[in-house]
């Protein structure tokens, strides 16, 4: 890892040729460059990359960009002044053009390879060359890196054109989904989930393309139209992009031997992921094969600590395949996510996801990741028979360790000391019985009610249930009474507000950003903004009026609807 050239963050970055002078390119100065990419950067169209961390790309601007929101929170953060985000010169490069920026940021940016695994099993079909050196940043393009208030961060625009991973697509993200991973990631992080962040988000005032999606008021399960919708590019930022998938693609041809540099390529990358994401809990002067067993330690613990927090917040990935697993251990890629409306363990707002990435199936699908990334890092361990010991120990050891963070959580968002089995069991029945809305019901019981009215607030009751109301009514308050005598010593007021921590108030619920981005599509982002500002804060009581608006049950003629309750993809 090369020294910053400039340690010190100016207290307030407010312009282009500052955040310059942040600038540190660690991936593209440490690591190999595809020797058949082109410095230049024109590198537009699919092919096969056989060797090498990364190839040069430049970024295709989206035309005519116009401003649309910025990550407040994380401008702050960071240092930025507000008035950055619609700066010329910021705007242009964040909306793809690099031809003018600043020394020494750079003219090119960079996109990298990596390999798929669903479930666990490898695939290579979904590359179009049938080898898989051709899947990998199709349109996510990294623009920047730079260390600020002795962080280190890299800036990726998503969609920002076609890549030498492209597989034929056309390179760019529509509005609609930008604006989804754009709210999504700073809700997450207000959440106190481990995300990619949200820097800004452009919109092209002239630019459309024509992707597949829902007619007003379609039940269909697959998009039964064509739309032309506006191009955006979002920036999302984080420590490193470096994903499980990238390790496999390396450690696939460590294995196999598929070129002479590619077990050098492996440790480069595996210590260059170190250096990025693990370095304070990695001792630098260890031999390489104890650091990757500590590696695999510490990235177990984020994991599983990771998905208890997506369940414990009703986040559903939707598509958890081995390449949108970050391998610093937090949400990346929000592409068919969702959060739960109806407590249901089978969610899943994707149509092509199956029901092994569903909602409480995530611990299994992140087992099935680790072991792809034990899979991809066991190359370096040939020769190191403790070594390779204490890895396949720790790999043992994942469902154990996830099973803790799940009671752990459970327990938290019961206002429990410890995980009791049988009252959580009998909750989840009830709520599946009855219809419960997630995140309402855990946060009216925050409130520790006295009887089940309050509770009630959080009910889908139809008519299946009307006939067993009564019954249901008696086993809800005999819950009750017996969840009140197991919580933990305290005040009540002290119980509840650990509680109100635990469970959040307001959730991003795909219902509310439909009109957002419908609105937005139009010119119109007020209501984009207002949801930015209401879930960024979404464990406060807010206004009556915000409460009356985003604090309340699902509609039902929402329910089933495309586009709302679920998607094929939201390119």
């Amino acid at each position: 890892m090369t020294t910053p050239r400039h340690r010190e963050t100016p207290t307030t970055v407010a312009t282009l040729d500052d955040l310059a002078q942040l600038a540190d390119y660690s991936l593209m100065d440490t690591l190999n460059s595809d020797p058949e990419g082109k410095a230049s950067g024109v590198d537009h169209a699919p092919r096969q990359v056989y060797s090498g961390h990364y190839v040069p790309v430049r970024p295709t601007p989206i035309e005519h960009p116009e401003y649309v929101a910025h990550g407040k929170n994380l401008f702050h953060e960071l240092g930025f002044a507000d008035s950055l985000a619609q700066s010329d010169d910021f705007v242009r490069m964040f909306s793809g053009d690099l031809s003018r920026v600043p020394e020494p940021l750079r003219k090119v940016g960079w996109a990298s390879g990596y390999a798929l695994s669903i479930y666990g099993t490898e695939f290579y079909q979904q590359c179009p060359f049938q080898t898989g050196n051709g899947y990998g940043d199709g349109r996510a393009i990294s623009v920047f890196e730079g260390v600020i208030n002795g962080q280190r961060w890299e800036m990726q625009l998503k969609g920002a054109g076609r890549t030498p991973y492209c597989r034929g697509g056309d390179g760019r993200a529509v509005l609609r989904s930008s604006v989804r991973e754009f709210l999504a990631q700073e809700h997450m992080h207000a959440l106190g989930v481990p995300t990619s962040r949200s820097l800004s988000l452009y919109v092209s005032l002239t630019e459309k393309v024509r992707r597949p999606w829902y007619s007003e008021g379609s039940r269909s399960e697959d998009p039964d139209v064509m739309v032309s919708d506006p191009v955006a590019i979002s920036t999302r930022v984080a420590p490193s992009f470096i994903r499980v998938g990238q390790l496999e693609l390396f450690g696939r041809r460590a294995r196999k031997q598929e070129h002479p540099q590619a077990m050098e390529e492996l440790e480069k990358l595996v210590l260059h992921l170190i250096d990025r994401e693990y370095g304070d809990a990695i001792d630098q002067s260890l031999p390489t094969a104890e650091k990757v067993v500590v590696l695999a330690g510490e990235f177990r613990n984020r994991l599983t600590s990771l998905i208890a927090n997506w369940i414990r917040v009703g986040y559903c990935q939707g598509n958890f395949n081995s390449d949108n697993c970050a391998a610093g251990g937090f949400t990346l890629d929000y592409g068919p996510f969702g959060f739960c409306d109806v407590f249901d363990p089978q969610f899943q707002p994707w149509t092509g996801g199956g029901h092994h990435f569903a909602f409480l199936n995530q611990p299994a699908a992140a087992e099935r990741n680790f072991g792809s990334f034990c899979s991809a890092v066991r190359p370096l361990l040939a020769g190191h028979p403790e070594c390779l010991r204490q890895l396949e120990e720790i790999q043992s050891d994942f469902p154990k360790v996830m099973q803790a963070q799940m009671e752990q959580m459970w327990a938290a968002k019961l206002g429990l000391d410890a995980f009791d089995t049988d009252l959580f069991r009998e909750l989840a029945t009830l709520m599946v019985e009855t219809a419960v809305d997630y995140t309402m019901f855990f946060r009216e019981l925050s409130y520790l009610p006295d009887d089940i009215g309050p509770l009630e607030k959080s009910f889908y009751r139809g008519p299946a249930c009307a006939s067993d109301s009564e019954g249901l009514d008696q086993r809800w308050s005999a819950w009750l009474a017996k969840w009140k005598s197991r919580t933990r010593p305290g005040t009540r007021e002290q119980l509840s507000s650990q509680m109100k921590l635990i469970n959040p108030k307001y959730s991003l619920r795909e219902w509310f950003v439909v009109p957002a981005y419908q609105q937005a599509a139009a010119g119109n982002y007020a209501l984009l903004r207002e949801l930015q500002a209401v879930m960024t804060q979404p464990y406060a009581e807010q206004s009556e009026d915000v409460e009356k608006k985003y604090y309340r049950l699902k509609p039902s003629e929402l329910f089933e609807l495309g586009g709302s309750s679920h998607y094929s993809c939201s390119s």
